[in-house]
């Protein structure tokens, strides 16, 4: 299916690629591989607004993008847009379903930050279960005490749950692994399971398992996947974690559940709404939070970056994309 718009570029004109959100500490690497490619790179920031990213789109060959909203809208405007290329993993976003019918190729770029987002669930499901926070603030606050704040559990002996088994999921299980989990549930029904993994019905691992991590894509079959019924299978032991997407998780049910202590605690870095405000959940003492930073790392960052100005280059050069998603 191709661009009826791309036409009306002509071949002596410099080819535009221009990312819609700025935040990284420089563009070196964008700027010298689109060089190489005989384009020029743009940065127009559009701070998640959809005017402004009508605005910006207009005259772009390819769109680099990290959370502003890629609509019919913002589509529409794009005369001559051949690839809108996602900074990261989750595409949610972006209109899938548009660039399609208007021949732009969604791309994203999934190998990358799959070790620091692996190790913030570990980070996170560790917080939670020592109680970090808690016995930081009581120290700081020049409270010393060894005795039990709020119980605290071991998890030698008993189960792992992970909702979804791809790069970051299995990688998480091997850091995991050294703890001693009696068994390990996964849900993920086209997913191949290493030995001693089990394939389990969501319902099932909820009730189950004693941390379930979160690994899913936010779409409309996994919106609020952990729901109020969801949460309420769960053990007074549970942790939850999502290094994924805030969506994922009914974050009013959530908050019910912490606050009557009917889960051990949860630890987010991801949140429906971000920056998350003023929720009430974060006024709670069973939950760590952390700003949607588990992919960072200065390496994690300069790969991404590298990762989606060559996807740019590829789709310039009318190479096909590594990570195409919208295929036709």
């Amino acid at each position: 299916m191709a661009n009826p718009m791309l036409n009306a570029v002509t071949s002596q004109e410099q080819r535009l690629v221009v990312a819609l959100d700025d935040g990284y500490a420089a563009y070196d690497q964008e700027e010298a591989l689109l060089a190489e490619a005989g384009a020029r790179f743009a940065l127009r920031p559009c701070r998640r607004s959809e005017d402004s990213a009508i605005q910006a789109v207009g005259d772009a060959d390819v769109v680099l993008v990290r959370e502003s909203p890629i609509s019919r809208r913002v589509i529409d405007a794009m005369t001559r847009c051949q690839a809108i290329i996602r900074y990261g993993i989750g595409v949610d976003n972006i209109d899938q379903v548009s660039a399609r019918e208007r021949g732009i190729k969604v791309v994203n770029v999934p190998d990358y930050g799959t070790d620091e987002v692996s190790s913030q669930a570990v980070a996170l499901a560790m917080a939670v279960s020592r109680r970090i926070g808690l016995h930081d603030a009581e120290v700081r606050a020049g409270r010393w005490s060894t005795g039990v704040l709020q119980p605290m559990y071991r998890l030698r002996g008993r189960t792992l749950g992970l909702v979804g088994f791809g790069r970051i999921a299995r990688m998480t299980l091997d850091k995991l692994s050294g703890f001693g989990f009696a068994r390990v549930l996964v849900h993920d029904p086209s997913a191949e399971l290493p030995p001693g993994v089990e394939h389990a019905p969501l319902d099932e691992l909820c009730a189950q398992a004693d941390l379930v991590s979160l690994h899913a894509p936010l779409n409309a079959q996994t919106h609020h996947l952990i729901d109020a019924r969801r949460l309420a299978l769960m053990q007074p032991t549970a942790i939850l974690v999502n290094t994924a997407r805030g969506g994922l998780i009914d974050t009013d049910a959530l908050y019910e559940a912490l606050r009557e202590r009917r889960i051990l605690g949860a630890g987010l870095d991801v949140f429906e709404q971000e920056p998350p405000g003023a929720h009430p959940l974060l006024s709670l003492d069973n939950v760590v939070v952390t700003n949607h930073m588990g992919w960072y790392s200065e390496e994690a960052m300069r790969e991404l970056q590298r990762k989606t100005a060559l996807e740019a280059v590829r789709v310039l050069r009318g190479e096909e994309p590594l990570h195409w998603l919208n295929r036709w």
